[in-house]
């Protein structure tokens, strides 16, 4: 997939302030230190589309990108890290939850895991949401480039032995943002994604 045009549309806090509907939506979730931001950009090949910070948690808001007149990229917030003040972290739920509530757009959630340990309480939580209002999801196994192969092979084999994986159809990719191992196959389901009507 080669991408010809992003353009960044908004940040937002509350259903108002989201874009006017129209193209597909694909959103991607992750914890705040998963490598979400790479990952966009990775797939996006370009470099600060989707702001990286040595910071966890620094996305605060709900971020949306134009792809090429086709689809928009959704940035999620990132969840779990500690050091986010409560007040950021008690907005959270109510502003993701009205998302995924509420967005009748959006196709599928892009589900980034850290391959190296797989999916945590908190993903597993994200999980049950998804099913809960009946989003799909792509689960992505990120940072494969920490992992020799017959590892990476391991723990993708290992994750539909965990309470994470709940649809015979469910689909992951491993991914690297460092290497673009992955980025094809995703983009490939993202696509299919994107075309599907939602079943509400």
């Amino acid at each position: 997939m080669k991408v010809k045009t992003v353009e960044f549309l908004t940040s937002a806090k509350s259903p108002p302030q989201y874009p006017r509907e129209g193209l597909p939506e694909i959103a991607f979730a992750g914890r705040s230190n998963v490598g979400k931001s790479s990952l966009i950009n990775a797939l996006l090949q370009r470099k600060g589309v989707a702001k990286i910070s040595s910071t966890p948690g620094k996305t605060q808001l709900i971020n949306f990108f134009n792809i090429d007149q086709q689809l928009i990229f959704v940035d999620l917030p990132g969840y779990g890290y500690a050091r986010v003040p409560e007040a950021v972290r008690a907005t959270w739920r109510p502003m993701m939850e009205a998302y995924l509530a509420q967005r009748r757009t959006l196709r599928a959630v892009v589900h980034i895991l850290d391959i190296r340990i797989g999916p945590t309480e908190l993903d597993i939580m994200m999980r049950e949401w998804l099913d809960h209002y009946r989003i799909p999801a792509i689960a992505v196994l990120n940072k494969a480039d920490k992992l020799g192969r017959e590892k990476r092979r391991e723990m993708g084999e290992n994750l539909k032995d965990t309470p994470y994986w709940r649809d015979a159809d469910m689909t992951s990719v491993i991914f690297s943002s460092k290497t673009g191992e992955g980025r094809e196959d995703l983009w490939h389901l993202i696509e299919m994604c994107a075309k599907a009507r939602r079943l509400k």
